[in-house]
């Protein structure tokens, strides 16, 4: 399991020197309608997964068709690649995917002959939040004892981790989303130069959509009572950095792992000693552990949305309605004035 020591860091918000080495070779597909992938009168495009989905059908507008491989509802960390996916990743004109994230997607669009192969992953950079763990340091500067669990991360060898532990969880930090939706933007005006004007139009649109969103996660956990937050799975790792929190997980970066009884007992003093109050799961995996967390330490529980798929469940219909909710339940949970 991991313990994330989470500092706040600036990070660059110039990454994209990598469209050029992209060369556009390396893309998947995700969207909305899951009919027809190729062979249609627009720009088409698969989507790996619904971030992946929504930059496609954001940058592209009414220029594209968009694709999702995952389906609404589906943990995209276990998507099996079936022959109708891939006979529709060869029909289309571009696919868009974050390499690391889901290794059937990554094996399928490297074999296709897709022309545009977009990896999200080249477009921003990422951290090596759960192979850095080593010690939880608290708001104060205090250090407690958590190292033996980093260690134990490392040895867990996820196959949907990044080398070296990196997080791919990227869209739920709104400055590296931006990131890549600029890069995403670049490789539609490169792959469908007649429509290169609109799509430089809509980046620009969403990016700066994006940019107000981090401001508002910005002032929104300025002021709060605690830094320290519990959740399901690491996928919080990129926002916990970029607002100066620390996320703790349960299960590390796998989603489907098991705690051990260790782990269990350091997050219940973990609870104890920050000053935590709830315990976060998500809707898309069994809620079952985070509540007899929260049970046996006497903590509350509350959705943090990782917004890996958009279902009736979640709280909003699209990435930013989640993401607004996402920041409603932390500053609860933090004690945000």
């Amino acid at each position: 399991m991991s313990v994330m020591n989470v500092r706040r860091r600036h990070i660059s918000a110039a990454a994209l020197a990598a469209v050029t080495a992209l060369g556009l070779g390396g893309l998947t597909a995700c969207s909305s309608d899951n009919t027809a992938a190729g062979n249609t009168d627009k720009f088409d495009v698969v989507a790996s997964f619904y971030p992946m989905a929504f930059l496609a059908e954001q940058i592209g507008g009414e220029h594209v068709n968009v694709t999702s491989l995952t389906q609404p509802g589906q943990e995209p960390h276990d998507l099996e690649i079936s022959a109708k996916q891939t006979a529709q990743l060869q029909e289309s004109d571009a696919a868009i995917y974050l390499k690391g994230l889901q290794p059937t997607v990554d094996e399928a669009i490297s074999q296709s002959e897709v022309k545009t192969k977009i990896d999200a992953a080249t477009l921003t950079s990422l951290e090596s939040h759960a192979a850095e763990s080593g010690g939880h340091e608290d708001e104060h500067g205090h250090e407690d004892e958590h190292g033996h669990e980093g260690e134990a991360q490392k040895d867990e060898g996820h196959d949907h981790a990044h080398e070296e532990g990196q997080d791919p969880h990227v869209w739920l930090d709104p400055v590296k989303y931006a990131e890549v939706a600029e890069g995403v933007g670049k490789a539609f005006e490169k792959a469908d130069p007649d429509h290169a004007a609109d799509y430089k139009k809509n980046t620009a649109a969403l990016v700066g959509k994006l940019n107000a969103l981090d401001e508002k996660f910005e002032t929104g956990l300025a002021d709060r009572r605690t830094g320290v937050f519990i959740t399901t799975h690491a996928a919080f790792g990129h926002l916990a950095e970029r607002y100066g929190l620390t996320e703790e997980s349960i299960s590390g970066l796998d989603p489907e792992s098991e705690p051990s009884g260790a782990r269990v007992k350091e997050l219940q003093q973990t609870a104890k000693a920050d000053g935590v109050t709830t315990v976060f799961y998500e809707t898309l995996v069994s809620d079952r552990t985070a509540k007899t967390l929260a049970a046996d330490a006497g903590l509350e529980t509350d959705v943090l949305d990782p917004i890996e798929g958009i279902t009736d469940d979640s709280r909003g219909e699209d990435y930013f309605q989640v993401m607004e909710a996402n920041l409603t339940a932390l500053r609860k949970a933090l004690g945000a004035k």
